[in-house]
């Protein structure tokens, strides 16, 4: 008997790199692994074959959407498509890959594939007039225009990125992790550096949503999407949704888009 047909979503970013299965109506599986450019093909079949076999997932995979921030990994990608799954990978931001909306930004920029896929994803979910808050490396913030196509946005850097920095530059501060403090004003080390972080970033994207929203002229929803984003949603109502699979999504998006 033969094994249905499913889509292999790979979303790579600056720190990790997802693998999902989507089976035309929700993913059956996804897993996570650190970014490494020098991880050969191989290498990435031989983890994705265990990790499929331990979850008994049977599955024949025909088509392979990429999303990469790391341009050095694709190659490698590429050739796993070719080897093992004997297809051809749409990749985002490259020839051949078609999106819903293209982007109306200043000629000659690039724009980077998870923002684009991000605006795909949003636009499917929510319709138009976003501000998409992505919690990664960067914190981003991709705007997206009523007929869905992404117009601009605004990149900080990430959370985790802020806190390393503090670490590194300043020999007496210890490395800390995110969390909500309990008061504004911390009485120890960690707790000033917890306190200036998280309650600067609520600061930073009350702000800018602010003024974007101000500088559209229009009401706009904003849907936040990463690892800390349910974190910064319990101190105030900065977002009227969060989509924890948003970027995966929006590879299904685009690819249902190049199969029509």
């Amino acid at each position: 008997m033969m094994t249905p047909s499913h889509l292999l979503t790979i979303d790579c970013g600056n720190t990790n790199t997802v693998f999902a299965i989507w089976n035309g109506t929700e993913f059956v599986a996804s897993w996570r692994c650190a970014t490494q450019h020098q991880r050969t093909s191989d290498e990435y079949y031989t983890w994705l074959r265990t990790l499929m076999d331990l979850h008994n997932i049977n599955v024949t995979i025909t088509d392979v959407i990429i999303s990469s921030t790391v341009p050095r990994v694709v190659f490698n990608l590429r050739v796993l498509c070719d080897r093992y799954f004997d297809t051809r990978p749409l990749v985002v931001g490259k020839a051949g890959c078609h999106l819903p909306v293209e982007p109306r930004v200043d000629a000659g920029t690039t724009v980077g594939p998870d923002r684009l896929v991000n605006t795909a994803a949003g636009f499917d979910r929510h319709g138009g007039d976003l501000i998409v808050v992505d919690f990664g490396t960067a914190t981003t913030f991709d705007v997206v225009a009523s007929d869905g196509a992404y117009v601009g946005g605004v990149i900080a850097p990430g959370v985790n990125l802020s806190l390393e920095a503090l670490h590194m530059a300043a020999a007496a501060l210890p490395h800390v992790d995110i969390t909500q403090p309990q008061r504004v004003v911390g009485t120890n080390t960690v707790a000033c550096m917890q306190s200036g972080v998280f309650w600067g970033y609520v600061g930073l994207i009350k702000e800018i949503t602010a003024r974007i929203r101000a500088e559209r002229n229009r009401p706009m929803k904003v849907i936040s999407t990463g690892g800390l984003a349910p974190l910064f949603s319990q101190a105030e109502a900065l977002f009227d949704a969060f989509e924890d699979d948003l970027t995966m999504h929006g590879l299904t998006v685009i690819h249902a888009f190049n199969k029509e």
